[in-house]
């Protein structure tokens, strides 16, 4: 399928070339979502404004089995692919754990007991757009407050990373991973 909506081409408008600067490694090219997204500088100022790809509460690799999840959940190989490419070897991702995070169950056991409740965290929002008690206990005994609203801020943000991937059809980008089969 093409995308819906072509991408903006170089030269950029000034606030969306330093966005993307900001970004974007050097000789590197934007990732077709920022450039498609860029279509409307609105939404791409308030989208990288919205980012939560920095130094946060949980870690580099927590927030990648999140972010992983969520878009292999909400079936956004585009985003999933481009994560796992880019990332997964830098958070010392498995190729059984990459599988997993599309394929396998959240106590799979290629899992550390607190990956499990991340995970558990996700398919709960996913499935029920809630976190009942029980889990939200357990997850209590692992996560300070801070990190719970980040993982929860973080999985909704990638849904709606998803949407908008899923939705405009974006092509995926010449490196990414793809969804195993």
């Amino acid at each position: 399928m093409a995308n819906r909506i072509n991408p903006e081409s170089a030269p950029f408008a000034p606030e969306i070339d330093a966005a993307l600067k900001r970004i974007v490694p050097p000789n590197t090219p934007p990732l077709v979502l920022f450039t498609t997204l860029a279509r409307n500088p609105r939404v791409f100022q308030r989208f990288m404004a919205g980012s939560l790809l920095d130094k946060g509460t949980i870690t580099l690799r927590e927030r990648e089995i999140a972010i992983d999840r969520t878009t292999a959940r909400c079936g956004s190989e585009y985003e999933w692919g481009a994560h796992v490419a880019l990332l997964a070897d830098r958070v010392g991702l498995t190729p059984a754990q990459i599988a997993a995070t599309r394929n396998g169950p959240a106590d799979d056991p290629v899992w550390t007991p607190r990956e499990r409740l991340v995970l558990a965290l996700v398919d709960a929002l996913h499935d029920t757009h809630r976190i009942d008690d029980m889990l939200w206990q357990k997850l209590r005994t692992e996560f300070s407050d801070e990190q719970l609203i980040e993982l929860v801020v973080l999985t909704g943000l990638y849904h709606m990373v998803s949407f908008v991937t899923n939705a405009l059809a974006l092509p995926l980008e010449p490196y990414s991973a793809r969804f195993p089969t």
